[in-house]
């Protein structure tokens, strides 16, 4: 039965995201065989011969290789013998090794009692389901019976055991070994934590001086500058891609779509490196304890941090390649909308991630939801101008009032659109000042689109002297009609409309209304001074006068007084 490696920390959610590759998977072997842990003396049998035959090995080669068809096997089945169902996933395999190592070095300190006198399978056959755990006479160490799980009616070492091992064997240490009984591993505990991974390192090893090869805070002195220098070249390696990453995305977003696309590549990549130093850590430096717990518990951080970031990188490379359709305005709403969708959905797979990943690293999923509930609210109350601004867009963009380019009014401002942004949106004025309106205010504004008028209206007042005679009128009523007769830019429903229609204190007013399409505001202008000079040259020849405004003036010849 093949096993996860190094590979264990790769969760399912990643698997959904990025492809990782498979580091170190162990080799399935056809001879591997389960301890026998079917009651309290097969499974003591099995763990301490098994615990045996790996001390053996180390002392004989000198390294330790996890991953040799000879030893594999023996490591499965003593980590068999292990209740491991409060263990951490990501650090499973790791921490249940060591307990095995610390309850090994307890029980070769302790006198144990002959095997026939511990409960074996008749005993367990005839106590029925009352044989529930036996412990190690004079210790904390106890096998139990599994009643769930896997490993159901199992005899294992129980959960306390496994939690209090390391523990128990510091209080231990200092007892000599035992002289009688099973077979001992002396020094087993010290070449775990300071043997090498590899043979051809032995050597080296050999020849350090001993203060090299003692322990300082449970890790042999001459793995801490290698362990340390393996975490600055992964550190310097991850900070190399980002920015590598970011100085090719800004210059190949909006530019070229298939080269930023593949700039996805370089945090990708970044996600290898934690691993990386996991596996060097772990399978080569072979360092062992609570400093490759809080390498591992690092390193799978920074790999699911880094993997949210692949999350979001990857919507934004979906989004834009959306966007780069030509049915799409790039500066639109709709493209906004497309945006604002993806970096939702971004969200929601970062949040998945997040759970699933923090759950692998032990946190429990009602921690995990909880805290999530509790730095939501936290940060909804201190965003509360941000959600607000955002709601705001999105009802801009459900609306669609306007576009990019487009021109608009709105309070007592009037000018084009030059981009729609997720917070606020800029307005270029007629004056050509910016104007910056927060997405939110502009939402609750009346808004006039006046690009997407369908023709642009003119209407004027053409007033005449009081003292024109009737026929003087109609006819400058007449005129006007036929100046704007089937005139440029009419539309067909709209045609013009000259009416004599108001007596002013001192004018006849004629009312002069035309549409003008397109809207084009510039033609629009060109065409209504061409109208205006047509009607004045008319007027000249008929000897018909513009109205002009009563005016009167005061004059006084007397000087005036100081």
């Amino acid at each position: 039965m093949g096993r996860f490696h190094f590979s264990d920390c790769l969760v399912s959610v990643f698997f959904s995201l990025i492809i990782f590759p498979s580091i170190g998977f162990a080799e399935p072997n056809l001879n591997y065989r389960p301890a026998d842990t079917s009651s309290p003396r097969s499974t003591l049998k099995d763990f301490i011969d098994a615990s045996n035959q790996i001390s053996k090995h180390v002392r004989d080669t000198k390294f330790v290789n996890r991953d040799s068809e000879a030893l594999r096997p023996i490591i499965l089945r003593i980590l068999d013998c292990l209740d491991q169902s409060d263990l951490p996933a990501f650090a499973r395999e790791m921490r249940a090794a060591e307990v095995a190592i610390c309850l090994k070095e307890i029980m070769d300190r302790v006198e144990l009692p002959p095997f026939d006198e511990i409960p074996g399978i008749e005993e367990v056959d005839s106590a029925g389901d009352k044989l529930t755990s036996w412990r190690i006479p004079g210790t904390r160490i106890t096998i139990a019976r599994m009643e769930e799980g896997p490993q159901k009616h199992e005899y294992l070492f129980s959960k306390g055991t496994v939690d209090r091992a390391v523990r128990y064997y510091q209080d231990m240490k200092a007892y000599p070994y035992r002289t009688s009984g099973p077979e001992t591993s002396p020094g087993f505990y010290r070449w775990y934590f300071s043997s090498p991974g590899h043979s051809a390192v032995v050597p080296i090893i050999e020849r350090l001086p001993k203060g090299f090869r003692d322990q300082v805070f449970g890790m042999a002195v001459w793995k801490w500058p290698a362990l340390f220098l393996s975490i600055i070249v992964a550190s310097l390696v991850m900070l190399l891609i980002y920015r590598i990453h970011f100085r090719l995305t800004q210059r190949w977003k909006g530019k070229n779509i298939v080269c930023y696309c593949l700039t996805i590549i370089f945090p990708i990549l970044a996600v290898f490196a934690p691993f990386i130093v996991t596996y060097v850590v772990k399978d080569q430096l072979i360092v062992r304890g609570w400093p490759l717990y809080i390498v591992d518990f690092a390193s799978l951080l920074i790999a699911l941090l880094a993997s949210i970031f692949v999350v979001f990188a990857a919507s934004n490379r979906v989004a834009e390649t959306i966007i780069a359709s030509p049915k799409i305005n790039p500066q639109g709403l709709n493209a906004q909308l497309i945006r604002i969708i993806s970096r939702l959905m971004s969200m929601v797979i970062a949040v998945a991630v997040f759970l699933v990943g923090g759950q692998y690293l032990g946190i429990k999923l009602t921690t995990l939801l909880a805290s999530a509930g509790i730095g939501g609210f936290a940060v909804a109350l201190a965003a509360q101008d941000t959600l607000k601004t955002l709601f705001g867009t999105i009802m801009l963009m459900a609306d669609k009032p306007f576009r990019v380019g487009e021109r608009i009014q709105f309070n007592q401002y009037d000018g084009n659109v030059e981009d729609i942004g997720l917070r606020s949106t800029r307005v270029r004025l007629l004056t050509g000042n910016l104007v910056t309106i927060p997405n939110d205010e502009l939402a609750r504004c009346d808004i006039e689109n006046i690009t997407r008028r369908p023709y642009i209206r003119r209407s004027a007042d053409i007033k005449i002297p009081l003292d024109t005679h009737r026929t003087k009128v109609e006819q400058c009523i007449e005129i006007i009609r036929n100046t704007l007769k089937d005139h440029e830019g009419m539309n067909p429903d709209l045609p013009a409309r000259v009416y004599f229609d108001e007596f002013n204190d001192d004018s006849f007013n004629i009312k002069v209304i035309y549409w003008y399409t397109p809207p084009e505001f510039w033609d629009f202008l060109a065409f209504s001074q061409k109208v205006n000079l047509q009607i004045f040259q008319a007027f000249e020849e008929q000897g018909i006068q513009f109205s002009q405004p009563l005016r009167v003036v005061h004059t006084d010849t007397e000087s005036q007084g100081p």
